[in-house]
């Protein structure tokens, strides 16, 4: 197959699924994942697509949503680590509330060992990881199905959360930028993450660095209704997600920062990192270096849960 067959191909497969992963089009146009690579680069700068960490989307902000097989292949070592450092933020005996996506699946599979456990959730696929766990009562919600992302939307999921309430709620979606929040690229999705966040004293956030600056249709969290959020370290080359994140931090979101190869990353207050004893640059370009008086924990605070992962809380103070 010529370059231009590919590159024509791989065009149709992204406007048809919104999301691909650079394995699902190297297996269609048959070549190899180096290859495939190069062509998305070079639809890139035509303005045709947007790469996105093992994978490519439509251009622009406002992309369309992407079914589940395509977001199951897209940043799965982010959101393992991901995760990981999110189950550290439960702890027994809570009642918490999950809602739908990839990253909190994989959340929920590390909250079946949590004793006394509660959760609330409208995910088929959240409720389906804790079934056999026990010690974790799972409450869904009611509602009508969506098949895209085997959740359950509409008025009915929405009347059985009014009156909840849990400690927090831990919610993914498809964008997360400091100017709106979080966002998502579908109406009934997100009129139910708004519920669950009214049920909720705390909101976290799970978003890989692909989802930093990425602005969808329909806003679900606003940024000031953000606690905290969890997600990886940009790559060096990241800038949009880099600082996208220090916006947040700026806004009073508390950031839980995870290293997925080496670990999580511990920022401190002269804006490095320390990871297994190496020091290195965080990459949060802007990141003030003058601090208030009261030294590094009036502004940065390093936090370490228990057996979890340690983690950095970027400007932990709401406005």
């Amino acid at each position: 197959m010529f370059a231009a067959e590919r590159r024509q191909l791989i065009l149709e497969m992204v406007r048809a699924n919104g999301a691909v992963s650079l394995r699902e089009l190297a297996r269609v146009v048959q070549t190899s994942e180096v290859t495939v690579r190069r062509d998305v680069r070079a639809l890139e700068a035509e303005g045709l697509l947007d790469r996105r960490h093992g994978g490519a989307v439509l251009p622009g902000g406002l992309a369309r949503e992407s079914g589940l097989p395509q977001k199951s292949h897209l940043s799965t070592a982010e959101k393992t680590a991901i995760a990981d450092l999110a189950a550290g933020f439960v702890e027994e005996g809570e009642a918490i509330v999950v809602g739908a996506g990839t990253t909190t699946q994989e959340l929920a599979r590390r909250l079946a060992r949590v004793p006394g456990l509660t959760v609330v959730t409208n995910s088929l696929l959240v409720a389906q990881a804790l079934a056999h766990a026990n010690r974790v009562e799972v409450v869904m919600t009611g509602g009508t199905l969506r098949g895209s992302n085997y959740a359950l939307v509409g008025s009915g999921a929405e009347q059985s959360l009014q009156g909840l309430r849990v400690s927090r709620a831990f919610l993914s979606g498809s964008g997360l930028t400091a100017e709106r929040g979080l966002s998502t690229s579908n109406m009934l999705s997100a009129s139910v993450d708004r519920a669950l966040v009214q049920a909720a004293g705390e909101v976290v956030v799970l978003a890989d660095h692909t989802k930093l600056g990425a602005d969808t249709m329909f806003q679900t969290v606003p940024t000031d209704l953000v606690t905290r959020l969890v997600t990886d370290e940009p790559p060096a080359h990241a800038d949009r997600a880099a600082t996208e994140l220090q916006a947040l931090a700026d806004q009073g979101v508390q950031i839980a920062v995870t290293g997925t190869a080496n670990g999580a990353a511990t920022v401190t207050a002269d804006g490095t990192a320390d990871r297994r004893g190496h020091r290195r640059e965080v990459p949060l370009p802007g990141q003030r270096r003058n601090h208030p008086p009261g030294g590094a924990a009036s502004s940065l605070r390093s936090a370490s849960l228990g057996d979890a992962p340690r983690v950095a809380d970027l400007a932990p103070r709401r406005r």
